[in-house]
């Protein structure tokens, strides 16, 4: 009876102390990658929430018979349990524990598909898009804004309610780009432009950091993705233009060195300055499925592509 009661308390304090551990991450503010901000964000909390009840399926049953295996299974004085040394499978069982995978992942597969395939296009088709280039350097990110004309460091500004267009690469180590409560990551890449819709349903401040180990300045490489209504994000772009200095060439060069940067602005920058450093380090850009020949963005693309022939070319005859 003793030993009973005993075990009957770690029992109770073991589950008090998963209780607490549980409820101890239960703040949302801490929980940004669940408290999504956007349809994109949406979209992919949709798919966390289908996998953690997918895995809910296999590990629960697992666990609850792994305990009643130990506990109505153990050798104990008196028992007379039958020995059989030859027994050696059951196809039943093979079928449920094979099975019951097989099914999770083929569910899990085709949500999953579904669910990118979408992401690949702009979120919402009313509003007429915005892109913005992101390049990723050491250790900070640089954002140059192709149709406003302006760029700016570890800072970057959209019209809430408009899908966003990010053209990423990179001007030094890999990377990834991150704003966990408006969609999932992107690689940042030298000489190739990887593309990443996103878009704020409503103005606020949120969190945007590199997400792929750089080296030391690495924890540093954050920024503010801060949405606001489409008049108060002009405002912002002509307050820009008119208070902030050029960036050039050499304050380009500057940039790109080793080092942490403060949030700045820049009322204009090099021309084709992202096409640029994308085709020096390789000139590959990625293409996005659904894109007309009369679209804008396709014909930029093509512009982007044909300089990358060039410079093949180039490098070919020399």
């Amino acid at each position: 009876m003793k030993k009973r009661g005993l075990l009957n308390g770690i029992k109770v304090a073991l589950l008090a102390a998963a209780t607490a551990l549980l409820l101890s991450g239960c703040d949302s503010s801490s929980m940004i990658v669940l408290d999504p901000k956007g349809p994109v964000g949406h979209t992919e909390l949709k798919l966390i929430i289908l996998s953690a009840i997918l895995c809910a399926i296999v590990v629960i049953p697992v666990l609850g018979i792994l305990v009643y295996i130990i506990l109505r299974y153990r050798d104990k004085p008196g028992n007379k349990a039958p020995y059989q040394p030859d027994w050696d499978d059951s196809k039943t069982l093979e079928a449920i524990w094979w099975g019951i995978p097989i099914v999770i992942i083929a569910i899990l597969g085709v949500f999953t598909v579904k669910g990118i395939h979408t992401l690949t296009k702009p979120p919402v088709q009313n509003a007429k898009p915005i892109t913005i280039q992101v390049t990723s350097l050491d250790w900070k990110w640089l954002f140059e804004y192709p149709e406003q004309g302006i760029a700016t460091v570890n800072h970057v500004e959209i019209p809430a309610g408009v899908p966003v267009q990010f053209e990423l690469m990179a001007d030094g180590p890999m990377n990834s780009f991150w704003v966990p409560q408006l969609g999932g990551q992107e690689y940042t890449m030298p000489g190739m432009a990887m593309r990443l819709w996103l878009q704020a349903d409503q103005p606020g401040k949120y969190f945007g950091s590199g997400a792929n180990f750089t080296g030391e300045g690495f924890a540093h490489m954050r920024f503010d993705v801060v949405a606001k209504p489409q008049a108060d994000f002009n405002k912002w772009v002509e307050k820009v233009k008119k208070t902030s200095p050029a960036m050039t060439t050499d304050t380009y060069a500057n940039l790109k060195k080793k080092g942490l940067s403060d949030v700045k602005y820049f009322s204009s920058y090099p021309k084709d300055n992202f096409k640029k450093v994308l085709n020096k380090n390789g000139g590959q850009y990625m293409k996005m499925k659904g894109m007309k020949k009369d679209d804008s963005q396709f014909h930029e693309m093509k512009d982007m592509e044909d300089m990358s022939d060039m410079s093949e070319m180039d490098m070919d005859h020399n």
